[in-house]
């Protein structure tokens, strides 16, 4: 029999999830001013569970509240109380979905009006042209910072488990800290965490295996990691390859492949290579390929929006299908997929030539939508992206001098 999308998918640790359609992570922006959860993300996830979705990933969980990839962002420590968190696991597993928790650490990729800290493998700064002073100044990070970031990763998967999530996704994809160990861009190193492939992705590997030994073969765990980085000279997809085969002695549950970083925007279809992706299943290639000789299961994400393009991801040899953008619009997609199966998920569709400013309004505009569904309301499908832009960079400055204040940064 052959599989399609709406086929349930056995992980390699026996858990069962009962479609092989995922909501992708998303930058949601929504956390409290004490950075938990809150009514406005139980309302948007209920919406995604009971549209049908098998597996839901959640926007960045960050493992240190001085880290944040954006001033509305959610953090687990040590110290947090899980309340939130549980009831946030609760709602998303309505209708029989499961649910990962994304947990992710920036790296240099932290806007400089944030404050906190800008910790990388090495001091190399962000390249984004005449934007690239909007980021801090990176450290590299200290033999004790990197051992603090591997309790970071392991506490907060353990947390996560407590609060009864299905599984974590370890963020090691889209320039933030993991991938930047992993590319010899950003990784100049030249004690055990840089230089060869083995050393680059010591730090990501560690972080599993910990994570693995802590919370067993039964929680659930996997790892995004980028397809390629697209930028030259850096992580490509033969490297992909080989850090899947490193991964999968730990018995990972899932890769997802994905591609690009803040300076090279491949998740809007477009890269600073000049490679040339697809309009929808950007990644396909990468993955099929990657795919053949997996020893682990892989998923793919990126600008998926019609049921027979889904369906063509798990004719190639793929396990499961990432969709993001297209449930920002239609968050019971799969289930509409299931009565009009001709439907077309609508997407932002931008056309500006500038690559970072189309970037960012494709953000911009997701957000907004999410936080409509947040409060309950329907999703519009033709936002204006100036006016969206503007409003959020109001929210974001609004938000940023909030997370200062709060931690007195």
């Amino acid at each position: 029999m052959t599989n399609n999308v709406f086929s349930p998918f056995t992980l390699p640790n026996g858990n069962q999830i009962k479609n092989r359609v995922a909501k992708a992570a998303m930058e949601e922006n929504m956390g409290s001013a004490e950075r938990l959860p809150n009514q406005a993300l139980f309302n948007l996830y209920k919406q995604w569970a009971d549209g049908g979705v098998g597996l839901l990933i959640t926007g960045n969980v960050m493992v240190d509240r001085f880290a944040m990839t954006g001033p509305g962002g959610i953090a687990l420590e040590r110290d947090t109380d899980l309340t939130l968190f549980k009831q946030w696991a609760k709602t998303a597993q309505a209708n029989d979905t499961k649910v990962w928790m994304q947990i992710n650490h920036p790296g240099r990729q932290v806007y400089k009006n944030m404050g906190g800290k800008v910790l990388a493998p090495s001091a190399v700064n962000m390249n984004m042209g005449k934007l690239s002073g909007m980021f801090g100044q990176p450290k590299a990070m200290s033999e004790a910072e990197i051992d603090d970031v591997i309790e970071r990763f392991v506490t907060t998967a353990t947390l996560a488990q407590q609060a009864g999530f299905d599984g974590v996704e370890v963020h090691a994809a889209h320039g933030y800290l993991l991938s930047q160990f992993l590319s010899p861009l950003t990784n100049k190193r030249t004690d055990k965490w840089g230089g060869s492939l083995e050393n680059r992705a010591r730090l990501l590997l560690t972080i599993v295996e910990k994570i693995r030994e802590k919370c067993g073969q039964q929680f659930d765990l996997a790892v995004k990691l980028n397809s390629a980085d697209f930028q030259r000279g850096g992580f490509d997809a033969k490297d992909a390859a080989q850090v899947v085969n490193m991964l999968a002695k730990y018995q990972l549950d899932m890769v997802e492949l994905s591609g690009g970083s803040y300076e090279s925007p491949a998740l809007q279809g477009r890269t600073a290579d000049d490679s040339t992706l697809s309009r929808e299943a950007y990644f396909l290639d990468f993955s099929a390929q990657i795919a053949k000789n997996s020893p682990v299961p892989i998923m793919t994400t990126g600008g998926i929006r019609r049921l027979p393009v889904a369906n063509k991801v798990i004719d190639s040899g793929i396990d499961m299908v990432g969709i993001g953008g297209a449930l920002s619009f239609t968050p019971n997609l799969v289930n509409v997929w299931q009565q009009r199966p001709e439907f077309v998920g609508p997407v932002p569709e931008i056309d500006w030539q500038h690559k970072t400013f189309r970037g960012l309004a494709i953000m911009a505009i997701v957000k907004r939508q999410l936080r409509r569904l947040g409060a309950g309301k329907s999703a519009k499908p033709a936002l204006n992206p100036y006016l969206t832009m503007l409003i959020d960079q109001v929210r974001q400055t609004k938000l940023t001098k909030r997370y200062r204040n709060q931690l007195k940064l």
